[in-house]
């Protein structure tokens, strides 16, 4: 088993709370910023719709259920397995162990020297904040690393969302602790076990996290008052949620 090295970066704390289906980290100002994925959820929607409305919601539910369990197996495995611990606990989880397998096969050598793992990141500039899979160096250059479940191999259209997601760490990461990070790096294992790495530079898509926090702010103008966010929310702490 290869051992990681570690060099890490001091990041402070941010808090997740919850409201009505939306996620909002509270920054160490104050500040209440809604999560890169929330914010994203207002893409592309009308595949998702149809496709709920074609198997039912109760199909669709089942489906959302196993799939996020799964995947956080999987990189609860990844970030263990990073973290140079021991991986015999896990094996009783035998699907998502297998599908860690296939990564540590085949991407996970290729990791080494970690930043940060499953750390808070967020942005006064781009009023936004999440948390991140793995910031190291992957095949040499320090990157944003996600860790990705899927239930069948993935096009490369199917990833802005993943993109943009990933620029935005990028960009959190930058003005958080001034380390510049322009590679990003979305690794997926499919149920049967097929490994994809999609590798790309961020500058294509950081014009988009300002466009897309935009557009969300504009349907949700009741987050624009961010001083007012708890009070007239009603926002409590939340513990475990999917990012």
């Amino acid at each position: 088993m290869k051992t990681f090295n570690h060099v890490p970066v001091t990041l402070q704390d941010i808090k997740a709370r919850n409201k009505d289906g939306t996620r909002l980290y509270e920054t160490p100002d104050g500040n209440f910023y809604p999560s890169v994925t929330t914010v994203l959820s207002i893409r592309n929607k009308q595949g998702l719709h149809e496709w709920r409305k074609r198997v039912g919601n109760d199909v669709a539910n089942y489906v959302a259920r196993t799939s996020a369990a799964r995947g956080t197996a999987v990189h609860h495995m990844c970030e263990d397995y990073l973290n140079n611990e021991d991986m015999k606990k896990h094996e009783a989880k035998f699907l998502p162990y297998c599908l860690f397998g296939q990564l540590e096969k085949k991407v996970l050598h290729r990791i080494d020297n970690i930043h940060a793992q499953e750390c808070g990141l967020y942005s006064d500039n781009y009023r936004v904040a999440g948390r991140v899979d793995c910031v190291a160096e992957f095949d040499g250059k320090l990157s944003i690393i996600d860790f990705k479940t899927s239930s069948k191999e993935r096009n490369d259209e199917w990833n802005e969302n993943y993109y943009i997601q990933a620029s935005a760490y990028a960009e959190m990461f930058e003005e958080r602790t001034g380390i510049e990070i322009n590679q990003i790096c979305i690794l997926v294992v499919t149920s049967d076990g097929v490994v994809q790495e999609f590798v790309k530079d961020k500058e294509e898509y950081v014009p988009l996290i300002e466009q897309t926090v935009s557009e969300w702010e504009m349907k949700n103008e009741k987050f624009k008052k961010r001083e007012d966010a708890v009070d007239n929310l009603g926002i409590v702490d939340v513990v475990g949620a999917p990012v």
